[in-house]
């Protein structure tokens, strides 16, 4: 059992080995969210194509264009660090990469979540009435918010309170 004021350290692991070890994890993180927003992503623009879509009134459209923008924002912003390291490959600028595209995949994950709230309120739209498709996307928004900025910003702001 570990004392849960002691902190997660790694003795001897020099700056280099440090940019390494947070750049490969950043990397495992990325193949997570690529590829389910690329999978999203292409689904929404099949959507477009289908015949029953085009007879879709102006909310449904507004709804999936403002979907499908944020998910291709979330995808270009997934893998916009993998084009910035092929760019910056051996000039030695992994200690000023590495800020720059935490904050990419920081904003990638603000745009898939909106489009994860788009993509749920136009399935729902179809099969439930518009008032409750609103609210169970608003309520999913509300569990992706709490999943993954409410509780880590609450465990980051305690742990740096000990």
């Amino acid at each position: 059992m570990t004392d849960r004021g002691a902190r997660y350290d790694r003795n001897g692991e020099d700056e280099a080995e440090r940019l390494d070890r947070h750049w490969n994890e950043l990397l495992q993180e990325l193949r997570l969210a690529q590829t389910g927003t690329q999978i999203l992503f292409a689904f929404l623009l099949s959507i477009a194509f289908q015949a029953k879509f085009q007879e879709a009134d102006s909310f449904t459209h507004d709804v999936y264009s403002g979907t499908l923008i944020a998910s291709a924002l979330a995808v270009g912003l997934f893998l916009a660090p993998v084009s910035f390291h092929r760019l910056v490959y051996r000039q030695r600028l992994r200690d000023r990469m590495l800020p720059i595209a935490g904050h990419m995949a920081a904003a990638g994950l603000v745009f898939l979540v909106i489009a994860m709230a788009g993509g749920v309120l136009l399935a729902l739209d179809v099969v439930l009435s518009r008032s409750v498709a609103l609210v169970v996307a608003a309520l999913v928004l509300a569990w992706f918010t709490v999943f993954w900025y409410a509780i880590p910003a609450w465990v980051r702001a305690n742990a740096n309170g000990e």
